[in-house]
């Protein structure tokens, strides 16, 4: 929005949108890549928000395990986020990105899973949501659990860590990490109720795989292998 008198942009005005914008020349910035490439990365980090509070707050996944939850691109929505929205709704994003792929989701899929494997990089997927509870019930991440355990992934610390098969998801959990308290990262051990516990870990599984039901003709066995099931029992 121009001001009508000077002409100058005002970057304060909502006139038009609350969410705005601007753009400057790419010679702004020193450091610009003019290629628009970079190295490969030691790490790969998916983010979500489990607002069931199941999923522990940091996992290691193996590169099929990595494209299953590339293109299963969970996270989840609360009351007071968007408009008439109660309680808690699953958000299924293909790749974290669904509105803007042009091509089919496998094919983004496989292209991650084969540079993971190839150049050996290490995949999380970092729960930043709920603990103790469901929301409404439990309590949001610590912040300083969060950020202690993604130092750890990208200094390489947590990389020695001793992991466990989580029972729901079967993917990679550290069983301890220095400055964590240990319960946090074992996700039964926060809520009271162990037996709602068991329903609601059960019942996002159950969301996961039907969600990805759209994509197993377009993986492979091992892909399909990844998906989250109960295959051990309730810890």
């Amino acid at each position: 929005m121009f001001d009508p008198v000077t002409r100058i942009p005002d970057y304060d005005s909502d006139k038009k949108t609350e969410n705005t914008r601007s753009a400057y020349p790419l010679d702004f910035i020193p450091s610009a890549s003019r290629n628009g490439t970079a190295g490969h990365p030691k790490n790969i980090i998916f983010l979500t928000a489990d607002a069931f509070g199941v999923m522990p707050p940091i996992a290691k996944l193996t590169p099929a395990q990595a494209m299953y939850h590339f293109l299963s691109g969970y996270t989840a929505k609360v009351a007071g986020t968007e408009k008439g929205l109660v309680g808690v709704q699953p958000e299924f994003s293909t790749c974290f990105g669904a509105p803007f792929l042009p091509r089919p989701p496998a094919e983004y899929g496989r292209l991650l899973r084969d540079y993971i494997a190839k150049h050996n990089v290490d995949c999380w997927l970092v729960n930043s949501g709920w603990t103790g509870g469901i929301y409404g019930v439990g309590r949001r991440m610590p912040i300083k659990v969060t950020r202690a355990l993604v130092t750890g992934a990208l200094d390489g610390s947590l990389r020695n860590a001793s992991f466990r098969t989580d029972p729901y998801f079967g993917f990679a959990v550290p069983t301890s990490v220095p400055g964590i308290e240990p319960h946090i990262l074992y996700p039964q051990k926060t809520w009271k109720d162990k037996a709602a516990f068991n329903e609601t870990a059960c019942k996002l599984v159950g969301m996961f795989q039907k969600n990805f039901a759209k994509y197993e003709h377009t993986v492979d066995a091992e892909v399909r292998a990844a998906a989250p099931e109960i295959r051990l029992a309730a810890e």
